[in-house]
């Protein structure tokens, strides 16, 4: 089980970065707005203290001549982009370093300087009627207006660095929970397919919660491991205990059959009652069966097995059955020789056997059995394909049931455990059972890993 990129960006650890990110970034833009607007503030307020104290020094001159004098001595030592004093006397001369002009686009500072150019930039000024005359300071703004290029840069330096930190550590923590979201998944897919033996192990270096997730993964998993094989070895001591007092039924039915006084209608009822028994035997003795298959035990007799000399020995052996009931069956090899499975042979011959059967009972004459098999650089293919009626995708995976009967085939021989013998048969020979839609009927497929 794996995680795709959209889902490791819809990660909790990614998106718990994601909203810490964002949080933080409010809280900096709130408390670096506000740090902003209160140094901005504090700058206004010491620039109009500023000038309120350099009016106060010219008020203090005693004459307008004086004043003149004094404007005229400071003004040669202030640069105009800094500081700008203009002062227009009584008798309409003017002394400083620029003069503050208005037009019908507002206010502009013009310098003293030969061909009088323009001051640019913005200002704070203080203007005061002073020995009949007209005072101007103006302090530039420009300190304050680099305070905003000041706070973008610490914005910059300070909030980008630590959201590319903190998206990095919540992709770094989303990468490493969703490996170990994929080991649970991957167990509980394991464990859905039938694979109960399937555990996360080791959660050590994991986060708590999904450690004690494992864990409890873990604790369901051998709970119903040991649920099932309580289940398996109580229907297999059944199985068992039953199948000797049933099989002397049926000796003593065959006695009492066999007897020179009994009735022809009696006969029948005992003729009935054997058939009857012989079916019982018959799923007692599957259930012991697949009670010894799914126990694993099969596999110490495993040895290489050559599928396609079984298709060819069982083809022959059902192919007369077939024409008998108006089915036709088919053998469909590869003309170069198939590489061997490892297996036990009898087993397969049963899968194979099974397959035929349930196709030969549960499709009308005139239908067509097709026993294919193929192989890739991977895997070998076994498959059986009729034309009936098919199985409806709905109750696909219930055939595999012990016991379970399609609606239709409860007027038909059988008892339900053809298709479990088969998947628990492939189960203990790791090989892929799979129930197709053949159109029309079903195909059967057994992938085993070659």
């Amino acid at each position: 089980m794996t995680l795709s990129r959209t889902s490791m960006l819809r990660s909790m650890p990614l998106r718990l970065a994601g909203g810490l990110v964002l949080l933080f970034s409010v809280i900096s833009l709130v408390s670096l707005a506000a740090s902003y607007v209160y140094t901005q503030r504090s700058f206004e307020m010491t620039m109009r203290a500023d000038l309120t104290q350099d009016m106060a020094g010219f008020r203090a001159a005693p004459s307008a001549a004086a004043l003149a004098v004094l404007v005229e001595a400071e003004a040669r030592s202030t640069d105009p982009e800094r500081v700008v004093l203009s002062y227009f006397a009584p008798n309409g001369r003017h002394y400083g370093n620029a003069v503050v002009a208005r037009d019908a686009d507002g206010y502009r500072i013009v310098s003293d300087l030969p061909g009088q150019p323009e001051i640019t930039g913005r200002y704070l000024a203080l203007t005061s009627s002073l020995r009949g005359g007209q005072l101007t300071v103006a302090r530039s703004r420009a300190q304050i207006d680099a305070l905003r290029g000041v706070f973008l840069n610490i914005l910059g330096l300070s909030l980008l660095p630590t959201i590319l930190i903190a998206l990095s550590g919540g992709l770094i923590l989303a990468r490493r929970g969703a490996r170990h979201v994929a080991v649970v998944g991957g167990t509980l897919d394991r464990l859905t397919s039938g694979d109960l033996g399937a555990r996360v192990g080791d959660a050590r270096g994991w986060s708590d919660d999904l450690a004690r997730i494992g864990a409890k993964v873990d604790q369901m998993a051998r709970s119903q491991e040991d649920t099932v094989a309580s289940l398996r070895q109580v229907s297999a001591d059944i199985a068992h205990d039953l199948k000797t007092p049933i099989q002397r039924v049926a000796v003593h039915l065959d006695e009492l059959s066999q007897s020179a006084d009994l009735p022809a209608a009696d006969r029948v009822l005992v003729d009935k009652a054997l058939a009857e028994l012989d079916g019982i035997v018959s799923v007692f003795h599957s259930l012991l069966q697949l009670a010894q298959i799914e126990s694993g035990s099969p596999r110490a007799r495993f040895a290489p097995v050559d599928l396609a000399a079984v298709c060819r020995t069982l083809c022959d052996v059902y192919e007369p059955s077939a024409a008998e009931s108006g089915q036709t069956l088919t053998c469909v090899l590869p003309e170069h020789p198939v590489r061997p499975v490892h297996g036990d042979r009898n087993l397969l011959g049963q899968v194979l056997a099974n397959l035929i059967e349930n196709a030969l009972r549960h499709t009308p004459p005139g239908s067509s059995i097709t026993v294919a098999l193929s192989q890739t650089e991977t895997d070998v293919e076994l498959s059986v394909r009729d034309t009936g009626p098919g199985i409806p995708e709905s109750e696909r995976e219930q055939v595999l049931r012990r016991l379970y009967r399609l609606d239709r085939s409860r007027s038909t021989p059988g008892n339900g455990l053809g298709l479990s013998l088969v998947a628990g048969i492939a189960q203990v020979h790791d090989a892929a059972l799979t129930l197709e839609d053949a159109n029309p009927g079903l195909r059967v497929r057994l992938r085993f890993p070659g």
